[in-house]
């Protein structure tokens, strides 16, 4: 009895501990909203060194007073018809740190229920990053579009001065000798890549932005070339295409482009790439329109362009920050949604089984105290198990997993693994194992060993009981082999085209017990180590994984782990 308390208390401790360090704020409230317990990524979210701060106190501590009447209300509503669901669906949430600052957030809700006591888990998620790089997007974009209306209005201030002085003529040279004179300074320090052209789409201007921003001299385009030198054919070609299906008329790839929608008396503004005289490219923002004479005839065209490399650059980091979040937060979600599953049922057995042995006499009733320990025992290696996987898929996706290469024993590790997990086996269930070359490896020992225990646990729950485990090793010419077969249900042609994905579990599983992590986390941590899983399976006649390390490593050894 002595062994099995000391192996509970243990397990219990590496629940606690892996609760403790788990990647999201966690806490649990009761009925009256009291806080039951929470984890200490939680207390750093809200700015408290010790659980025993927040322990016994309403949860409306961590909630902002403006909100606090309204959420009574929903709490309320909450117990009388509990689910699993986001919290405060269409509108932003707020919590409050112990200092008075407010953060934004976003919650997840799970209800349980033991022995009549009802209690709530809320998962929390600081967006506060995400909120700021939002913001900042917001105002570039904002900066960006004043950016361009102000220098779009002084352009065409100085335009219209110049149809004044230009009422006598519209000869070609005159315009240009005008523009040049009114507009040297200006263009000078406009900040912004600016062209005018002709009515031919000759460049008759080229301000020393575009000089500097583009490689070109003012020599080397004026009177010679055409903007499309700064432009992508394929570019220009699937932009005159999309005109002419909105317009229902013929636009050219060349300066029609450009100048078609402009010259119906709005500026035309899009988004292009430019070409630099080197072949490099870059993202700019490009607002052209049209020069008139005193009679409203169309003499040519400006175009005025900002470099939005720096734009996209945010936005491009925005949109991976998003996806990240996004993703984490599906991971997030499917945690609660698999946590509310996965936790109940060994919850309720250890609570039950610990009712039973306090009822138990330690003499005439010790078979049976020992049986419900053990039962507690097992409860709670599932929920480590179950923590587990969720710590390591964070871990993968943050790229905390680090490979630490050492020699080892291949042989000694798989025997030592297997009978470890001789009492996890269901009932006669035997492991058998062979070694086909050198004994003496280098890989990550740690990360081979979750591979392996993950593929014996795999088999064990998929395989009916009496029914063997083969496990054979082979190393030889720089290549580590590992497999693993069983002689169970099988997964179907269909179901093994996702076996790799996260939260996977195929349509023969049934009720058996797993998160659909196992697979994910091992095809991630075979990768690592530049591994590649293989699978061949058939229904009702059971499954085999090779994983084969492509390194640097016969004797012939045969053993069965009984």
């Amino acid at each position: 009895m002595d062994n099995s308390s000391s192996h509970n208390t243990r397990n219990g401790a590496d629940f606690e501990a892996l609760f403790d360090n788990a990647p999201m704020g966690i806490l649990v409230t009761n009925f009256d909203g009291a806080i039951i317990t929470i984890n200490r990524f939680a207390l750093g979210q809200f700015g408290y060194e010790s659980a025993d701060e927040l322990l016994g106190k309403n949860v409306e501590l961590l909630i902002p007073h403006r909100y606090r009447n309204a959420h009574t209300n929903h709490h309320e509503t909450y117990f009388r018809n509990p689910e699993t669901r986001p919290m405060g669906i269409g509108r932003e949430l707020f919590a409050v740190k112990k200092d008075g600052t407010e953060i934004p957030v976003e919650i997840s809700l799970s209800f349980y229920s033991v022995d009549d006591t009802n209690s709530v888990i809320a998962f929390i998620t600081d967006i506060s990053v995400r909120k700021r790089a939002e913001e900042q997007i917001r105002l570039a974009n904002l900066q960006l579009e004043n950016k361009v209306t102000e220098r779009t209005e002084e352009l065409s201030n100085v335009i219209r001065k110049l149809e004044e002085q230009v009422k006598q003529t519209n000869e070609k040279d005159v315009l240009l000798q005008k523009t040049n004179k009114y507009l040297n300074n200006l263009l000078s320090h406009a900040g912004a890549m600016i062209t005018v052209v002709d009515k031919d789409g000759i460049i008759q201007l080229f301000n020393s932005d575009s000089e500097k921003q583009l490689g070109y001299s003012s020599d080397e385009v004026i009177g010679k070339k055409k903007p499309l030198i700064f432009h992508d054919t394929s570019q220009l070609k699937s932009r005159s295409e999309k005109i002419t299906k909105e317009w229902g008329r013929k636009i050219n790839p060349d300066m029609q482009v450009f100048t078609s929608k402009a010259d119906t008396g709005n500026a035309y503004t899009d988004e292009w790439i430019y070409i630099k005289k080197n072949g490099s490219r870059f993202p700019v923002s490009l607002t052209v329109t049209s020069l008139k004479d005193e009679q409203n005839n169309i003499i040519g065209h400006m175009g005025i362009a900002f470099d939005i490399t720096e734009r996209k650059r945010n936005e491009e980091n925005l949109r991976i920050a998003l996806d990240k979040e996004k993703e984490l937060s599906e991971l997030k979600s499917r945690f609660v949604s698999m946590a509310s599953h996965e936790f109940r049922t060994p919850l309720s057995t250890i609570l039950s089984s610990a009712y039973l042995i306090e009822k138990y006499k330690e003499g005439s009733d010790q078979q049976k105290r020992e049986k419900h320990l053990q039962r507690i025992i097992s409860s709670v290696n599932m929920l480590t198990d179950t923590l587990n996987d969720f710590l390591s898929v964070g871990k993968i996706e943050e790229g905390k997993i680090q490979v630490r290469l050492s020699e080892f024993n291949l042989r000694d590790l798989v025997i030592t693994t297997a009978a470890d997990l001789k009492n996890s086996l269901r009932k006669s269930q035997k492991i058998r194992y062979e070694h086909d070359g050198d004994t003496m490896v280098t890989l990550d020992p740690s990360l081979f060993k979750h591979i392996l225990q993950n593929l014996i646990s795999n088999a064990s729950k998929f395989s009916p009981e009496k029914s063997p485990i083969e496990i054979r090793t082979e190393c030889n010419k720089g290549r580590i082999i590992l497999k693993v077969k069983d002689y169970g249900i099988g997964i179907s042609k269909e179901d093994q085209k996702h076996l790799m994905n996260r939260f996977f579990r195929g349509a023969n599983a049934g009720n058996i017990q797993g998160t659909g992590l196992g697979l994910h986390i091992i095809s991630k941590y075979a990768e690592l180590m530049n591994g590649t899983v293989r699978c061949e399976s058939e229904l009702e006649k059971g499954t085999e994984f090779a994983i084969t390390f492509n390194t640097k490593t016969g004797v012939y050894e045969k053993n069965t782990i009984d």
